[in-house]
């Protein structure tokens, strides 16, 4: 990897490209920080947590600090995200569109990203709007007087900060295209990168704080933990984090491969085929989607109680209480039968990953497709005719590497979760570190992936390694 940053920052073009990434990167963590008028930070802070059960620890982890701090960049990429699984999606539904995708070649991704922008904005505003509500619903909005009419100045303070938002959101989704076009590509998933990247001083410092002065987290009966103690557990965490990595480098990397070969044909004076390639498989073609879709689905309640958080039941905190309402039902629910500790939140999590990493594949890879291109050009599996029997083998191949890669993404993303209901919040892993490594590990390797395939062009023709200091002509 290092090999090839240094290569690419050898060549001129690439050095240029790498220094516009820095620069939008520079210029997107100071909009984190650029506040919004008339929202409070301090207030939100003190309701958004790293360890929560709710839909907002999800933004948090997508927008890094700026959610948390109600900035203008709070949205982050996540109007983005969605509105790209909205248009992928509906490529499976809508033939037009499935067209556009497969046959249309660069026309057809332009139009695609033309309704991705539309559908962005769509959502910018709707999640805009709940954002503001939340701000509104944890008193995290200044009180100014802009006009003396009172319904005038709340209208006016509501269009101010969705707008706000709103154009945050779409400011984003511009940055990204920018280093999509110029600089080294993958510009949401470098932003996304960087946001993860922000979050880990916060999470260090809110470990060492936890531990070492609990009284700052309202802990009235706990006492600092023994220095020992502290870097015992800091230790055992870093090697733990870097296992995982290591761990997640490997799986990422791993694929099944199908060997196919090619009849030989002659055309003209020349014979074509006759060679023997394989057909890769990744272990987890989805990436971390199916985490992030499960995650949205388990959280709707934790979500919906911030808004209606339920009546507390008498004696709750002995556990001797009694339920007489339903009110009452559903704050233990949302607060103890379905937090994201209990054993009933992990086993529908668990499940939820599988199997959306199976409906995650059956929309976006078509075994009798490939089976048909690679009947098309003379190619074929051994033991196999091709057609409908090759499409059933890539078929049955892809459903037992998919549940592989479905439980290795359960296992990381419930792993953290196990550690914080035996172990308590207290060791500062946050209910996102699996997914958070994942992330940061594939946006890596997809970067040092890009750099050296844009590298292979300024490569000397006959030598390996060598890359031409000037432009490439």
């Amino acid at each position: 990897m290092f090999k090839t940053l240094r290569d690419a920052w050898n060549v001129p073009d690439l050095r240029k490209k790498i220094l516009f990434t820095l620069f939008i990167i520079v210029l997107y963590r100071l909009g984190s920080v650029i506040p919004v008028p008339f929202a409070s930070p301090e207030i939100l802070q003190a309701a958004v947590g790293y360890a929560g059960n709710s839909l907002l620890t999800y933004f948090t982890f997508i927008a890094g600090e700026s959610f948390s701090q109600a900035t203008l960049f709070a949205l982050s990429i996540s109007p983005y995200i969605t509105a790209s699984i909205v248009v992928q999606l509906l490529c499976v539904a809508i033939p037009k569109w499935q067209e556009w995708q497969k046959e249309d070649g660069e026309e057809g991704r332009r139009k695609l990203d033309k309704i991705t922008r539309y559908i962005t904005v769509g959502l910018s505003l709707i999640t805009a709007f709940g954002y503001y509500q939340y701000l509104k619903a944890n008193n995290a909005i200044i009180d100014v007087k802009l006009f003396s009419n009172a319904t005038l100045n709340q209208w006016a303070v509501a269009i101010v900060m969705i707008a706000c938002y709103c154009a945050g959101a779409c400011l984003i989704m511009w940055l990204g295209e920018r280093i999509d076009n110029y600089g080294i590509g993958n510009g949401i998933s470098v932003i996304l990168f960087i946001n993860i990247l922000s979050g880990i001083p916060r999470m260090v410092q809110t470990f060492y704080a936890r531990n070492m002065h609990p009284e700052s987290f309202g802990i009235t009966d706990g006492k600092p933990m023994a220095i020992w103690l502290f870097i015992l557990i800091a230790v055992l965490i870093l090697i733990f984090y870097l296992a995982a990595i290591t761990f997640i480098v490997h799986m990422t990397e791993a694929e099944r491969r199908i060997k196919v070969s090619y009849a030989k044909r002659i055309q003209g004076r020349k014979m074509y085929g006759g060679q023997d390639s394989d057909l890769p498989i990744k272990l987890y073609m989805s990436g971390v989607m199916p985490i992030i879709f499960a995650q949205s689905i388990v959280s709707i309640p934790a979500t919906v109680a911030l808004v209606a958080p339920g009546k507390v039941p008498e004696n709750f905190a002995t556990g001797t209480y009694t339920i007489s309402s339903f009110s009452e039902w559903w704050y233990v629910f949302t607060n103890k039968t379905f937090s994201y500790t209990s054993p009933l939140y992990m086993i529908i999590f668990f499940a939820l990953i599988i199997a959306f990493a199976y409906f995650y594949i059956a929309i976006s890879f078509d075994p009798t497709e490939i089976a048909n291109n690679l009947k098309k050009n003379g190619g074929f599996v051994l033991g196999l005719r091709p057609g409908a029997p090759t499409a059933n083998f890539i078929k049955r191949v892809t459903n037992r590497i998919t549940l592989l890669g479905a439980l290795f993404l359960s296992l990381v993303a419930i792993i953290p979760l196990i550690i914080n209901a035996t172990m308590g919040n207290s060791l500062g892993i946050v209910a996102f570190g699996g997914t958070s490594i994942l992330i940061l590990v594939g946006v890596a390797l997809e970067t040092v992936r890009e750099l050296e395939a844009q590298l292979t062009t300024y490569r000397r023709p006959g030598a390996t390694g060598a890359i031409f200091r000037g432009k490439r002509k």
